[in-house]
């Protein structure tokens, strides 16, 4: 009788067992399709993009707005890139490969943007932000807190956020050019760089012109 419970409880452990290898299977592979599918799309944003700034260094003046240049597609891949982070890692050679694709995007975004606005009338405020996913930087995400609400509040602002380790030879160019150096987070603003974290009262002394008073920070926002 003893064998025969033994075995009974042997064979529910084990099929209970099974059944959670095969469903925790079955979610990691749903998962994995569709960080792939996101990365497809990706893919594809990203060749799109590269021709619209083919494109659009060949507009006149009279053909291009704000909107044109700093359009909402960017913003919609550092969504989608995030989302792949926080699914396969930081440091997943897929994520890295992406991410140095996407910085080359926003480089080539910047300087396009530096021509709109030496040729047109067109000024937005433009913000380089510098960061890292290493480990090394307590303060890199409530910065990213800080530099979100701002975005979402000021269409006029331009935020340009670059893994400060990502191994790409125009990010360190980019880098060394405005002196970033080794303390991150890193904000670069008019041309001037400023290391540490900034508060959303800091910005409003930083950026004067944009800045209004805004109670709708969280306090871990907010605070150093």
């Amino acid at each position: 009788m003893n064998y025969k419970r033994y075995l009974l409880a042997f064979i529910i452990t084990s099929t209970i067992f099974v059944t959670t290898i095969l469903i925790s299977n079955k979610l990691s592979e749903d998962k994995l399709l569709q960080v792939r599918a996101i990365e497809e799309k990706m893919s594809i944003d990203i060749l799109s993009l590269e021709t619209q700034f083919e494109l659009l260094q060949e507009l006149s003046c009279g053909q291009i707005t704000e909107s044109t240049i700093l359009s909402s597609e960017l913003n919609t891949l550092g969504s989608k890139l995030s989302y792949m982070e926080g699914q396969l890692g930081t440091n997943d050679p897929e994520v890295i490969r992406l991410k140095r694709r996407y910085s080359i995007l926003q480089i080539k975004d910047l300087l396009l943007m530096r021509k709109v606005i030496d040729k047109c009338d067109i000024a937005p405020t433009v913000v380089l932000y510098f960061y890292s996913n290493d480990g090394n930087c307590s303060a890199c995400k409530r910065q990213g807190y800080v530099l979100n609400k701002l975005s979402n509040d000021h269409d006029d602002l331009r935020i340009y956020a670059f893994d400060a380790n990502l191994d790409l030879s125009a990010l360190r160019t980019l880098v060394r050019i405005n002196k970033v150096g080794a303390s991150l987070p890193a904000l670069v603003i008019n041309g001037k760089t400023y290391n540490g974290f900034k508060s959303l009262s800091d910005m409003k002394v930083l950026l004067p012109e944009l800045i209004e008073e805004t109670n709708t920070a969280t306090p871990d926002q907010t605070k150093e």
